[in-house]
């Protein structure tokens, strides 16, 4: 290969690998990042570096491209998928982030079209990259007015379906609000564990250590912190005194409501956020059935109970269509979902999940959902809960499961939390735009007692 002798930079080389295995389609992105810097002798500061140039060049890989094309003397000539990579990854560092120096950026491309292409490729890459640093103002969008669809997609790198159903599902103003926070870099959330600490116990901590943090909108227990990185794993996450998760995700738990003493059943369990979550509201008192058909994911909700306190757990290695136990006094179905919701933390996400995945999960998630309601109690609660923000995926399974099911009614929860995430309908609904949320949804549903017939 051309150009070997040439030095690079290892670092930035290892993320032309990881797209490369992204772009494959075999592998997510973190996925990706594990597999190409295990056993590699990188520093904490270079596998941070790593993660935010991956993510960053996957997320917005549409805009990437549509603005190359704008120097290129031949956009439509295809390229190596190297040089694609590359040419992302040198755009992204010049324009999506503000502590790389565009002389850097270019000399660091270079380098890296010497290492992975030739010398021709690599003057190609100095010469795009030097004109869209002179002169940035050649790149233009379809008229916004004329094409939302188009102009929101390319601006903010995400697919016309998408941004689609975003138009019309919220107005053109909130979703381009909702596509822009989707965007921002994610923060770091996590919930006190309340089995083995206080509130009180973790914030004394993160303001000794100088962290600065918010506490949860809705949720006490959970912390949102205010910069990536998070330099107390050893103490906080390893001593099981909190749970990296996010407050909408434990909303559900809170709408469920599990009280002392109370039988639940967690029926997609794995890897255990709202299983302890649960067992803290529950004060370790009662039971809870977890299940989940995969034997290393429940074995990792297991090693997150024991590290955390939780003694009320029962593992149970099954597909919850074919599970059969109860009845429960609660029970709690977090369905396989798109995702949707958390576009902006998975930054492939966006790219490998289509409308006719969606199609495909509605039906998945009204069977689950009609098989786990048999094993609730009459005069219990039922919680139906994804992290998408697609109505297809959440109103429509519960409007549909309702019609189905007569045995059960919708509950507000309104009772739980504000108009700001409770619907007109009554279903609990957080979105990006909301300040350190992600999407999430959630319906809690209660299955009526029959009434006793009369002694004759």
């Amino acid at each position: 290969m051309a150009g070997k002798e040439k030095k690079f930079d290892p670092v930035r080389a290892t993320v032309i690998e990881i797209l490369g295995l992204v772009e494959s389609g075999q592998f997510t992105s973190s996925d990706a990042i594990q597999m190409a810097t295990e056993n590699r002798p990188f520093t904490d500061l270079d596998l941070r570096f790593i993660r935010q140039l991956v993510n960053g060049t996957v997320k917005m890989k549409r805009r990437l491209d549509h603005d190359m094309r704008f120097y290129l003397s031949k956009p439509s000539e295809k390229m190596p998928q190297r040089l694609i990579d590359i040419l992302r990854l040198g755009f992204f560092q010049l324009f999506f982030t503000d502590r790389i120096p565009p002389a850097a950026a270019v000399s660091e491309s270079v380098n890296l079209a010497h290492h992975f292409c030739d010398a021709p490729r690599a003057r190609l890459v100095n010469a795009v990259m030097r004109a869209a640093i002179r002169e940035p103002d050649r790149v233009k969008f379809r008229d916004k007015n004329e094409d939302p669809v188009s102009y929101l997609g390319s601006y903010y790198s995400y697919p016309d379906w998408f941004v689609r159903y975003a138009v019309m599902e919220f107005g053109e103003a909130p979703a381009e609000s909702l596509l822009r926070n989707m965007n921002l870099p994610p923060r770091i959330s996590f919930r006190a564990n309340l089995i083995k600490a206080k509130v009180e116990d973790i914030k004394k901590v993160l303001d000794k250590a100088e962290i600065k943090y918010s506490i949860g909108k809705y949720l006490p227990e959970f912390f949102h912190l205010e910069a990536g990185g998070f330099p107390l794993e050893e103490e906080l996450v390893k001593g099981g005194k909190i749970y990296i998760q996010d407050e909408s995700a434990g909303m559900a738990v809170r709408l469920m409501n599990p009280k002392m003493g109370m039988s639940v059943l967690d029926a997609a369990a794995a890897p255990g956020g709202k299983t302890t979550h649960s067992a803290a509201r529950m004060h370790n008192r009662g039971m809870i059935t977890a299940v989940d058909k995969s034997r290393p994911r429940l074995e990792l909700l297991m090693e997150n109970c024991r590290r955390m306190g939780v003694r009320i757990v029962n593992p149970v290695l099954a597909d919850n269509l074919d599970f059969k136990g109860g009845p429960f006094d609660r029970v709690i179905l977090d369905a396989p979902c798109s995702g949707w919701g958390n576009a902006g933390k998975h930054s492939d996400l966006r790219w490998s999940k289509t409308q006719d995945n969606v199609d495909k999960l509605f039906k998945v998630q009204s069977t689950m959902l009609d098989r786990v309601a048999r094993l609730v109690k009459p005069g219990g609660i039922l919680i139906y809960s994804t992290c998408t923000i697609i109505r297809k995926e959440n109103d429509e399974v519960i409007e549909e499961f309702l019609i189905r099911n007569k045995s059960f009614t919708l509950e507000s929860a309104g009772q739980y939390f504000n108009d700001e995430v409770v619907s007109e309908r009554g279903f609990l609904k957080t979105y990006p735009n909301i300040p350190n949320l992600s999407g999430s949804f959630a319906a809690r549903l209660k299955r009526k007692i029959k009434n006793r017939a009369p002694k004759k």
